[in-house]
């Protein structure tokens, strides 16, 4: 029987869900040749190595574990590019999705009346109520009228995470795919040169099973994250302007304390040179530090979600990191800014020439050495 249907499965910390997840897809594509992909973000429970298990006794299991890189979107996308089906689902592993809706998808795939199909929780005849979570419904329904104002994508569920296409069709619009931060069917519709053919399926969403929750408290940064990338990225890469505007509020840190600094020690410019100057180091040691871990924790929350470091030692180890990375640009910053205040110039345009100096210097070295490797 000639493959007909792979399902790509995005893992984080879900062994428990995989053995059962194969059960249930068994049952409901009993006839159907298919495969599916667990596309597993380096699970610290040993999530790929229960799916390499599994697939020792069912050939029909494949995993795909990504090493320094995270996301649903990524991970979506790498999955059905992985597979010689002709068709690809993407669903959740956490049991939230309902297997028993696959082949009806697949038949209006097969049927050639249309170019995808999805699962809606918002259609006619669905339902959230096993979901128990009335906020994130709530939350859920903000994003989809959001994300149908500014794409005109006109779904009940454009935020849906379960969904079912051919694969060339994927394939061909692949490398023009987001993947950053943005939901990958929102993403796919976005990226369509024409309009889509889509068909909707009611879902009775259910209640996540074990593991871990793909979307966070950052998520609607990362919806917004998606829509710049999607416009904008390929004129100021996403990371970098991610970056850079975490660094323009670290901007207005640094002038506060600054501010604050020559306010304390009475620097009010009318005294010698000596104690302008030294008090103008002070309060920009102080402005630099400060402005440091306040870029430190917002890079590592929002501009670096997909690589977050997560416990108190990771989190100081990184802060050490970023501080001695950052260094030699916070020593540049202290040093032309000083010297531009000794020929004259006034302390907050000096200050902010070594602000400039040092971020492109930052970024570079902190993506590296701080979140792993050079960011998208």
């Amino acid at each position: 029987m000639s493959l007909r249907l792979a399902i790509i499965l995005p893992t984080l910390n879900e062994r428990g869900n995989l053995a059962p997840l194969v059960a249930r897809l068994d049952s409901a594509l009993a006839g159907i040749a298919w495969e599916a992909i667990f596309v597993d973000d380096n699970s610290r429970d040993g999530t790929a190595d229960e799916a390499r298990r599994l697939s020792l006794t069912d050939p029909r299991v494949r995993c795909i574990q990504r090493i320094g890189r995270r996301g649903l979107a990524s991970a979506a996308i790498e999955g059905m590019c992985a597979t010689a089906a002709p068709i690809v689902a993407v669903m959740d592993a956490d049991h939230q999705h309902d297997p028993r809706l696959l082949p009806q998808m697949l038949a209006a795939i097969e049927s050639g009346d249309y170019d995808l199909a999805y699962a809606s929780r918002f259609a006619e005849g669905a339902s959230t109520e096993a979901w128990g979570r009335p906020d994130r419904v709530k939350a859920s329904g903000f994003a989809n009228a959001l994300a149908r104002r500014v794409t005109g994508v006109d779904l009940s569920d454009p935020m849906s995470g379960y969904f079912m296409m051919p694969a060339h069709l994927l394939r061909a619009d692949a490398h023009r795919l987001s993947g950053v931060g943005f939901k990958i069917l929102l993403d796919i519709l976005a990226t369509a040169d024409r309009p889509m053919r889509v068909k909707e399926f009611p879902l009775d969403f259910a209640a996540r099973a074990e593991g871990e929750s793909k979307l966070d408290r950052t998520v609607v940064f990362e919806f917004l994250v998606g829509l710049y990338d999607k416009w904008l990225g390929r004129v100021i890469p996403t990371r970098f302007a991610l970056f850079g505007t975490v660094g323009a509020m670290g901007a207005v840190v640094h002038f506060a304390v600054l501010a604050l600094v020559l306010h304390l020690l009475g620097a009010h410019f009318a005294v010698s040179s000596y104690p302008k100057e030294t008090a103008f180091i002070a309060g920009q040691t102080a402005a630099a530090m400060t402005a440091m871990t306040f870029n430190f924790v917002l890079n590592n929350e929002l501009t670096y979600a997909d690589k977050r470091l997560r416990g108190l030692f990771p989190v100081l180890r990184g802060w050490g990191k970023f501080a001695a990375t950052c260094a030699f640009g916070m020593l540049a910053n202290i040093g032309v800014s000083t010297a531009l205040v000794r020929v004259g110039v006034h302390p907050y345009p000096a200050a902010a020439a070594g602000i400039v100096l040092a971020s492109v210097w930052n970024f570079a070295l902190s993506s590296k050495f701080v979140w792993g490797r050079y960011g998208n």
